[in-house]
């Protein structure tokens, strides 16, 4: 009888920030030889679409303690009481060789029943702080790794640094030449995380359309934008003569950042891990909501490198942004040079570092 593949369960809740990491993991994973099980919810499953066929994908109903009104709030832990129980009665019968949570409410199903059953178990964390879920689990996996580095872990839980794992689109433009800018068409790339940022919507189009004609007439915007804001935006660059395309959601984001000149972002680990991957200058706003502002803690690597200008929340405007800009597409030399700073911060053997992390912990699981 031909013996089964080994079968990792990946769990990540519904944003890109958690999702591109365990995509990078799976298509590891995948060439390994492994089986592969994604288990998210109904947010994540829209991000599903650029892993690979040949994974599982199991949606579970997400509850969460942040949103809803008081009666989701009360009515949650029953329902994460029954994603747990649902989760150990499919471990009993698979036995997974690996479980590896990525973060988000939809995790913990599968981490719990991990735990109660005594799986192999790991955490993977983008962020220079640990996400709520995270943070629960930490003393309850065998071992956290870690994205961004330092990262602010519990006392007495082991952390390793293997970076951002990236997509393979993203690995297939790793290190591109740089094209610094000059008087020729330029690109200016505009991405607030996976679901936009209304305030880059409120402030880059007027920082775009102050900019010098001598950069103006060369520049070319793809600016991604909330549903509700983007016909406005869209507005707002056609009516200020500025060749821009609009979307909400960008399918094609390694092949736009390694055109570009620029890339003005918030400070999401999965942006941070693509540009330096890549290797493009950037302006980054960190979300000044974010939990224990690990955005500004995602960003400090790139910018303490001289790879990407910070520029608080509080601080930004139309007109100190479009100074920023103009400083960075005047300056061939300096572009170049933030380029190659970006560049020098990129791990893009992340995943395969990663993967080797997850066949090591099941090792250790077989000699105990």
């Amino acid at each position: 009888m031909t013996e089964r593949a080994p079968l990792l369960i990946i769990a990540a809740g519904g944003t890109g920030g958690h999702m591109f990491p365990a995509q990078a993991l799976a298509e590891v994973m995948l060439r390994r030889g492994w089986r592969v099980r994604l288990s998210t919810d109904a947010r994540g499953a829209r991000y599903v679409g650029g892993f690979p066929h040949s994974v599982d994908i199991e949606q579970v109903a997400s509850a969460t303690f942040a949103r809803g009104g008081v009666l989701n709030k009360l009515l949650a832990p029953l329902h994460i009481a029954g994603g747990i129980l649902g989760a150990s009665l499919r471990m009993m019968r698979e036995k997974p060789d690996a479980v590896v949570g990525f973060g988000g409410y939809p995790t913990i199903p599968a981490l719990a029943a991990a735990f109660l059953l005594r799986r192999p178990r790991m955490v993977h964390e983008q962020n220079g702080v640990l996400g709520r879920v995270n943070r629960t689990f930490a003393k309850r996996v065998d071992v956290v790794a870690c994205g961004t580095w330092p990262t602010d872990v519990p006392e007495g839980v082991e952390a390793v640094h293997v970076g951002n794992p990236v997509r393979a689109a993203v690995l297939e433009r790793a290190g591109a030449p740089f094209i610094p800018p000059g008087d020729y068409p330029m690109s200016l790339l505009v991405i607030g995380g996976s679901q936009g940022a209304r305030i880059l919507s409120d402030v880059v189009p007027g920082a775009v359309a102050a900019l010098p004609e001598t950069v103006l007439r060369n520049l070319r915007v793809s600016h991604q934008a909330r549903e509700e804001d983007m016909d406005r935006v869209a507005k707002f660059y056609a009516d200020a003569g500025i060749d821009a395309d609009v979307q909400p959601f960008f399918r094609d984001v390694p092949r736009r950042m390694s055109e570009a000149q620029l890339v003005i972002s918030r400070a999401g680990a999965s942006s941070i891990a693509d540009i330096s991957v890549i290797g493009r200058p950037a302006i980054l706003i960190p979300y000044a909501a974010a939990a224990a502002d690990h955005q500004s803690a995602n960003a400090r690597g790139l910018v303490e490198a001289g790879g990407a200008i910070r520029i608080p929340e509080s601080k930004l405007d139309s007109a100190s942004l479009s100074a920023q800009i103009a400083a960075v597409l005047g300056d061939a030399q300096g572009a170049g040079m933030m380029a190659q700073a970006a560049l020098s911060q990129g791990l893009p053997d992340a995943p395969q570092r990663l993967a080797d992390m997850v066949e090591e912990l099941v090792r250790k699981g077989q000699d105990r």
